[in-house]
C-alpha cells in the first residue's frame, strides 16, 4: 500500500506535531494503516488510539480487517463501537467507532483522557457528528498537549482543516491510480436508471473484461437496476454470464459481503451501489464506473418541520471520487450519465456540509447539555444557519428539554444520556412517571430499526394478509408492541419470523437495542424497571406526550389535518388504522415521509384531553364562560412574566461576566504568589 513506502516520514511528523493533516486519496491505506503505525510507535501504552468513521458499516469492516492484519481477536485489542454495540474489552488498544459514539463519550469525559491519539477518517465527507466533534476536539487540543490528532481527508477539503487547527501541516500520501477516461452523456437523460441499464449491457457485450461499478441514489433504484439488467440479458442469445451485485445499508451483512468476492473465471461482476461505495468501501477489479450522477442526501424540510431524503445532483467533488474508483486496479472508463454542461454549470464544487441543511436538535442538546450556553458563538467549521439553531431550540422548548432562557433543564440532561433523537428521548423519560418502561423501552427499540416487517415483491398479498394478524387497531406503535411481545412468547425463533414474514435480524437488534436501553435507564439514570401490564392506554398517553407536536384532526376518511400548521397529512395503506372501519379524530404520528403526497408513518389514536394536559403551550379545552378576550388577558400575562424572567437572567450573565473580567485583571497584574491565592480563594468560593 502507497502508506507503508511514507511510513516513516508521516509517523516522524505526527511526533513533532499535535494536529496532522493526513490527505490520502481512497486505497491509499490511511484507514487501516495509521492505526496500526501509530500502535507500533508506541502511542497505544498511553491511552487508546481512536479513529472514528462517519459511517456504521465503514467502522466494523475497517475492524474487522485490521484486527486479521494484526492477527488478533475482533473485541480484545482491536474493538469497535457503534450506537447500540460495543464491541470492545479492557485489552482494547485500537478502537473504531462513528463519530457520534465519540460525541457521546465526551459528555462524561470533557477532555477524552482514555485517548492518547485521534484519528478523524473521512473527515472531508463533512456529516453532522463529523463537524460537531472539529469544534469540540479543537478546544480540547488546546486544553491537552499531550493528544494528537490526525484529520484525513481526501484533497478536496485539507487546507479548510487545516486553516481550522491554526495551519496545521499537511501530509499527502502519494496516490495509487491509473488514468481514468471521462465520457459524458451527450444529452441529458430522462431516466436515470434505464440510462444506467442500457450503459451496463453495452460495456458488458462490447468492452474487454473488468468489473463495473454503477452509482445509484437508494433501494429501491437499485433492486429495479439490478432486475432489469438481468431480465434484459436473458433476452440477448449467448450472452457472457454477468453477476449482478446490489449494496445498501439495509441489505443483511451476509449479501453485503459478496461484493468482495472474486468473481468466477469468464464471469463479469457489476456492483450496483449507493454512495457508500464512493470512499468508505474499495471494490478490486472495478474498471468501469457508471455514475448517475445523483444521490439521496438528507436536508431539513421546513413544511413538514423534519429530515427528509431527498434526491439531489452530486457535487463535482463527488463526480470526481466516483470517477476514480475505475482506476484503482488499471486504467479505466467512467460513464458519467449527464452532460460536461450540467458538470461544470449545475454542480457545486464540493457538497453542503450537513450542518448546514439537517434538523439540529439533537447536537443543541449535546451542546447545551456540555454548558455551552450561545451557540451562535461555538467555533463550528461552517456555521449552520441561525434559523435551523432557534428552530431546533423551539422545538426542544417545546418538549421540555430548554428552559424559556434556553438553558438545559433536568428532564433535558436525562434526555440527552439516551443515545436517540429528543422525541424518542422524551417517551422513555415520559415512561417512568406513567409506569411503563419495559413497553416503551420495546417500541423505541422496534422504531430504531430497519422495519420488522418483511415484504417479498412475489407474495406482497400473503405477507399483507399476515401482516394485519397483529394489527392493534388504534395504534401503530402498539402494533410493534404485538409483534415484539409475540416474538418473545414464540422463543425468539427464526422459523416463526420465517413463517410470518418478520424480519429475523431487525427483532434480533431491537432486542439488543432493548436491552441496552434498560441498562441506561437503570444503572445509569438509576431508574426504577415498571410495566404496565396489558393496560396500554397508558402507553398511548406516554406516546402522546413525546410526539403531542406532530398531532393532527381528522379531515375524511385517511385524511387528516396537521392541528399546529394546517397541512394536510394520510395515513398509510400499511397503518393498523388504514383498515379500521372508523377514523379517529385525534391521533399523533412518528414522522412524516413525503413520496406522492405526504404520508403519516407509525400513528396513534389519541385523547383530545391528553393533547392539552401534555401541549398546553398549543392546546386548551374550550371552556363554557371563558371567552377569547379573557385568553388573550392570560396570554399577555405570560408573556410579561417571560419579559421580567429574561431581564433577570440578562442582568445575571453580565453581572457574572463584570466579576471574571476583573479576576482576570487582578491575576494579570499580581505575580506567582498572588496568583496561588485568587486560585485558592476561587476553589473555596
Amino acid at each position: 500500500l502507497p502508506a507503508f513506502a511514507c511510513r516513516d516520514e508521516l509517523m516522524r511528523i505526527i511526533r513533532d506535531n499535535q494536529v496532522v493533516i493526513v490527505v490520502g486519496e481512497t486505497g491509499s491505506g490511511k484507514t487501516t494503516q495509521l492505526a496500526q503505525y501509530m500502535f507500533e510507535n508506541g502511542f497505544a501504552k498511553y491511552g487508546l488510539i481512536g479513529c472514528t468513521q462517519p459511517r456504521r458499516v465503514a467502522a466494523m469492516s475497517v475492524a474487522k480487517r485490521v484486527s486479521e492484519e494484526m492477527n488478533v481477536t475482533l473485541g480484545e485489542e482491536v474493538g469497535y463501537a457503534i450506537r447500540f454495540e460495543d464491541c470492545t474489552s479492557s485489552k482494547t488498544k485500537i478502537k473504531y467507532m462513528t463519530d457520534g459514539v465519540l460525541l457521546r463519550e465526551s459528555l462524561n469525559e470533557r477532555d477524552l483522557d482514555k485517548y492518547s491519539a485521534i484519528i478523524m477518517d473521512e473527515a472531508h465527507e463533512r456529516a453532522l457528528n463529523t463537524d460537531v466533534l472539529l469544534g469540540l476536539l479543537k478546544q480540547v487540543v488546546s486544553r491537552r498537549n499531550d493528544l494528537k490528532l490526525i484529520v484525513t481527508s481526501a484533497t478536496m477539503n485539507a487546507e479548510r482543516f487545516s486553516n481550522f487547527f491554526a495551519n496545521a501541516p499537511i501530509y499527502t500520501i502519494p496516490g495509487r491510480t491509473f488514468p481514468v477516461e471521462v465520457l459524458f452523456s451527450k444529452t441529458p437523460c430522462e431516466d436515470y436508471v434505464e440510462s444506467a441499464v442500457k450503459q451496463i449491457i453495452a460495456i458488458h457485450l462490447s468492452q474487454p473484461p473488468g468489473d463495473i461499478l454503477v452509482f445509484m441514489t437508494g433501494q429501491e433504484d437499485i433492486e429495479i437496476c439490478c432486475q432489469v439488467v438481468t431480465e434484459r440479458l436473458k433476452e440477448v442469445e449467448g450472452s457472457p454470464k454477468l453477476s449482478v451485485l446490489p449494496i445498501y445499508s439495509q441489505l443483511p451483512a451476509d449479501l453485503q459481503s459478496k461484493i468482495f468476492d472474486t468473481a468466477e473465471a469468464g464471469v463479469r461482476k457489476v456492483v450496483v451501489a449507493t454512495n457508500i461505495a464512493e470512499t468508505s468501501l474499495t471494490v478490486d477489479g472495478v474498471r468501469y464506473v457508471v455514475d448517475s450522477g445523483y444521490y439521496k442526501l438528507k436536508v431539513y424540510n421546513q413544511r413538514i418541520g423534519m429530515d427528509t431524503l431527498q434526491v439531489t445532483p452530486i457535487s463535482q467533488a463527488n463526480a470526481n471520487q466516483r470517477s476514480g474508483r475505475a482506476g484503482r486496479t488499471g486504467p479505466g472508463v467512467a460513464y458519467r450519465l449527464y452532460t460536461e454542461s450540467a458538470f461544470k454549470n449545475e454542480m457545486f464544487i464540493s457538497p453542503i456540509p450537513e450542518i448546514q441543511r439537517t434538523n439540529l436538535s439533537n447536537v443543541v442538546l449535546l451542546l447545551k447539555s456540555l454548558g455551552i450556553k450561545n451557540l451562535l458563538e461555538f467555533d463550528f467549521m461552517d456555521a449552520p444557519p441561525q434559523d435551523n439553531i432557534l428552530n431546533s431550540m423551539y422545538q426542544l422548548w417545546i418538549l421540555g428539554a430548554l428552559d424559556n432562557m434556553g438553558q438545559i433543564t433536568e428532564l433535558g440532561l436525562r434526555m440527552v444520556e439516551l443515545p436517540l433523537d429528543p422525541s424518542l428521548a422524551k417517551l422513555m423519560v415520559s415512561a417512568v412517571d406513567l409506569g411503563c418502561v419495559a413497553e416503551a423501552a420495546t417500541i423505541v427499540s422496534m422504531l430504531s430499526v430497519p422495519s420488522v416487517f418483511y415484504r417479498p415483491k412475489e407474495r406482497v398479498e400473503e405477507s399483507d394478509a399476515m401482516r394485519e394478524k397483529f394489527f392493534v387497531p388504534e395504534s401503530d406503535h402498539l402494533t410493534l408492541l404485538n409483534v415484539y411481545s409475540l416474538w418473545k412468547s414464540n422463543g425468539s425463533r427464526d422459523y416463526w419470523c420465517a413463517k410470518h414474514f418478520i424480519q429475523s435480524k431487525s427483532m434480533r437488534k431491537a432486542h439488543e437495542v432493548r436491552s441496552q436501553l434498560i441498562e441506561i435507564m437503570t444503572n445509569k439514570l438509576k431508574i426504577k424497571y415498571t410495566s404496565s401490564g396489558k393496560d396500554w392506554d397508558i402507553v398511548r398517553k406516554c406516546i402522546c406526550n413525546a410526539y403531542f407536536h406532530h398531532s393532527a384532526i381528522v379531515r375524511s376518511l385517511g385524511t387528516y389535518r396537521n392541528l399546529r400548521t394546517g397541512m394536510p397529512c394520510h395515513l398509510h395503506p400499511t397503518s393498523a388504522l388504514y383498515g379500521m372501519g372508523y377514523t379517529p379524530d385525534y391521533i399523533v404520528y412518528h414522522e412524516l415521509i413525503y413520496t406522492s403526497k405526504e404520508y403519516m408513518q407509525c400513528v396513534t389514536a389519541v385523547d383530545p384531553h391528553w393533547l392539552s394536559e401534555m401541549g398546553p403551550m398549543f392546546f386548551s379545552i374550550k371552556q363554557t364562560g371563558y371567552s377569547r378576550l379573557d385568553m388573550l388577558k392570560d396570554n399577555s400575562i405570560i408573556q410579561k412574566n417571560l419579559e421580567i424572567e429574561h431581564r433577570i437572567m440578562t442582568k445575571q450573565d453580565l453581572m457574572e461576566k463584570n466579576t471574571n473580567s476583573s479576576l482576570n485583571r487582578r491575576i494579570s497584574t499580581t505575580g506567582s504568589a498572588g496568583k496561588i491565592k485568587i486560585l485558592a480563594a476561587l476553589k473555596e468560593y
